[in-house]
């Protein structure tokens, strides 16, 4: 019963406008035996799809589908079930997932020994299982497809305000949100791009103007928790208790730039300690003078500031070169003695929250996040302009190398590196996400988590060439750096991975000698009067797609596109399409390596198939003939077919779109068609803004599942 009715008050969560965190550790094993009926149960994962497709016919808010998170412990029999369950990328689109480490685990792994699997139902050791091997199957398949990350619950718990309460299990959809069962909190976010004075000439931290506003922000998001409606009574109740806040950032990024230090630096990591224990400071200072007016939030009894010593909800490292700010001195031993005297209006006031809708709104740079790209192309009706990012723009034309052929060059590559005009010294400022070494990634995220009470919602950006081990190695450091969990994307991992017949590289490069003869050096062979074939029908924006693939001595030889009810235009660009693949197959081109050429390609509106993402007539066909090769292969629809382990760019009719360009094979937005980006643990558009599992201010229920 436990189970259905976390299943209807997701339901009422998510039209409210909400999105859900679970922990399905508490669900017994796969097949395990349930006594009531002797039959054996279905494990966590069978449930998870549960919940995911009620998601996928709830729209948000009457708008779209909400999001969702779904935790399994390590220690769970079902772990590797857990795992692999995202592998296909159509299985659970509606959910993050991540791993919960637990210290005995992080111990095992450390050591190279053995953990205990433990069955929730009873409490007893089901077998030992290797850490190391739990963890390189974690790795493989973030590296793969982005999912799942870690949250490390231990260090969760430890800094728990209210543990009197029961342990935290889970978080909110991001993950920057550790919850207790049916907690929610609402969240904020401050444009640090706002607080730099003097820009550009002198430019300082305006010290005074940062710590009002975040006493402003903090009394008004208390304010929101009573003016908030909330769709179910218990999380009124539980909020009400703890009356946690999510004050956060934007614009960290712009700040760094106007001060003139890179993100990838030393200086960067100490100014992000300064900063965030700035504001995290003068939020407690609110909230003690709300618990003077107003009286401490309910739970205060019991809780880690229920003591003659209170203690802090977070472990205040502070990171980098140290640099000199000038900011005003903090006295963290009044802080303490305020709560002793008055109480604390808030459980946790700090939350590092995904920001980008709001940010897009607000000319900001996204959260805690480096820039993705200093400039893009925006297509309009009317032709192509270039979205420049407006700092640069001006360090352009105050240095004087700014050209409208240069902004256009800039946004066609969406970086610096390798664009001569560009001083060295702005390309260093101006460092986009993927060229920015993994081990400032996540030492910036451990630099706010120190002074952070909740957690911090950042992705860790890596380029398609990222291996696995430097998933390993990110998941480790960000566990002894001190952050609270770790979510990796690798750029285009979550593209549509092209069927692969295992062709070596020597192979594939005397295939490519030959189709790249001069011309007139290959004539196509000769089409028999008869031949035999199959038609594969394919979804598409612009209507229903007839792909008709003809074979000859057992070998694909030419291929016809045909669009249903279109215009004269796509339908005659479909049929082109049709006589090219024929032409090449006729010289001997590799099937796969068309393929290759047309899985990924954008355009349109994307519409989905069986479970699968359509993202253009040539996308279309592209899967129509993978789909062929497949059949081709023996195998049953259920097994995956061979796939290669990396995307390799095409040599040639893509410049400016390199493997380590933001957005390289991503998925592209349903909205405006731009190639998506992985920003703060989701999926987002920096074109339209777009965002794949942004909710509201307010993040409602995270439950666990009984």
């Amino acid at each position: 019963d436990g189970i259905f009715d976390a299943l209807k008050n997701t339901a009422i969560i998510h039209k409210s406008g909400g999105g859900t965190g679970f922990s399905f550790s508490r669900i017994r094993p796969k097949n395990d035996i349930v006594k009531s009926t002797m039959g054996v149960a279905s494990g966590p994962v069978s449930f998870m799809k549960i919940f995911d497709a009620a998601t996928e016919q709830i729209k948000q808010g009457g708008r779209r589908r909400g999001a969702n998170m779904g935790i399994l412990r390590v220690d769970h029999p079902d772990i590797e079930e857990f795992i692999t369950c995202k592998a296909d990328m159509k299985t659970l689109q509606n959910f993050n997932i991540s791993v919960g480490a637990t210290e005995e685990f992080m111990k095992a792994l450390k050591n190279d020994t053995t953990y205990k699997l433990i069955n929730p139902r009873n409490g007893q050791v089901t077998s030992e299982v290797s850490a190391k091997k739990i963890f390189q199957e974690i790795c493989q398949q973030a590296w793969t497809t982005g999912d799942p990350g870690m949250v490390f619950l231990d260090r969760i718990n430890q800094y728990n305000p209210t543990p009197q309460l029961g342990e935290i299990e889970s978080t909110n959809p991001c993950g920057e949100q550790p919850l207790l069962p049916y907690e929610s909190c609402n969240l904020g976010s401050i444009n640090l791009g706002h607080f730099v004075k003097g820009y550009p000439q002198s430019p300082k931290i305006d010290w005074e103007g940062l710590a009002e506003t975040v006493k402003l922000a903090t009394r008004f998001l208390d304010d929101v928790i009573d003016a908030n409606a909330f769709p179910l009574k218990e999380i009124e109740r539980i909020t009400k208790a703890n009356r946690k806040t999510g004050l956060g950032v934007m614009g960290w990024a712009d700040m760094l730039i106007m001060l003139g230090i890179p993100y990838d630096s030393e200086e960067g990591l100490n100014v992000a300690s300064q900063v965030a224990e700035f504001i995290n400071y003068h939020s407690k200072l609110e909230s003690i003078e709300l618990a003077k007016e107003r009286g401490s939030f309910p739970a205060f009894k019991g809780s880690i500031y229920d003591s003659e010593q209170p203690t802090l909800p977070f472990s205040g490292r502070v990171f980098g070169k140290n640099v000199d700010l000038n900011r005003p001195p903090l006295d963290w031993q009044s802080v303490k003695e305020g709560i002793r005297k008055y109480g604390l209006r808030n459980a946790d006031t700090i939350t590092i929250a995904p920001t980008g809708t709001i940010s897009m709104i607000a000319g900001a740079s996204s959260g805690i996040e480096p820039l993705f790209a200093v400039a893009y192309v925006k297509k309009v009706s009317v032709g192509e302009f270039p979205e420049v990012n407006p700092l640069f723009q001006e360090v352009a034309k105050r240095l004087d190398f700014y050209s409208d052929d240069l902004m256009m060059k800039v946004s066609r590559a969406g970086k610096l590196e390798g664009i001569n005009e560009v001083p060295d010294e702005v390309k260093r400022l101006f460092k986009t996400a993927l060229e920015i070494d993994v081990h400032y990634h996540v030492a910036m995220q451990a630099a706010w988590q120190a002074f952070v009470d909740n957690a911090v919602s950042k992705t860790i950006n890596m380029r398609n060439s990222a291996t696995v081990d430097e998933v390993a190695k990110a998941y480790l450091e960000a566990y002894e750096l001190g952050c609270k969990g770790i979510t990796i994307y690798r750029d285009g991992s979550r593209s549509v991975q092209v069927l692969y017949t295992g062709s070596t590289a020597e192979q594939k490069n005397e295939q490519k000698k030959e189709v790249t003869k001069e011309a007139g050096g290959i004539l196509p062979e000769a089409r028999p009067s008869v031949l035999s074939g199959m038609t594969i029908k394919m979804k598409t924006d612009s209507g229903n797609l007839y792909v008709t693939i003809n074979e000859k001595d057992g070998r694909m030889f030419e291929v016809f596109t045909t669009l249903g009810k279109s215009g004269a235009a796509i339908a005659a660009f479909t049929e082109a399409i049709g006589r090219l693949i024929s032409l090449s197959l006729r010289i001997g081109a590799d099937p796969n390596a068309i393929i290759k050429e047309l899985v990924g390609i954008r355009g349109g509106e994307p519409v989905w198939q069986e479970g699968e993402k359509i993202l253009s007539v040539p996308d279309a066909i592209g899967k129509a003939l993978s789909k062929y090769m497949e059949l081709k292969s023996g195998k049953v629809e259920s097994q995956k077919p061979l796939v290669s382990l990396s995307l390799e760019k095409s040599q040639e009719g893509h410049e400016g779109l390199e493997d380590d360009s933001w957005g390289y094979g991503n998925p592209t937005c349903p909205e405006c068609g731009s190639p998506l980006i992985v920003s703060e643990g989701c999926m987002t558009c920096p074109v339209c803004g777009w965002s794949k599992c942004e909710r509201g201010r307010t993040d409602l229920g995270a439950a666990f599942l009984n």
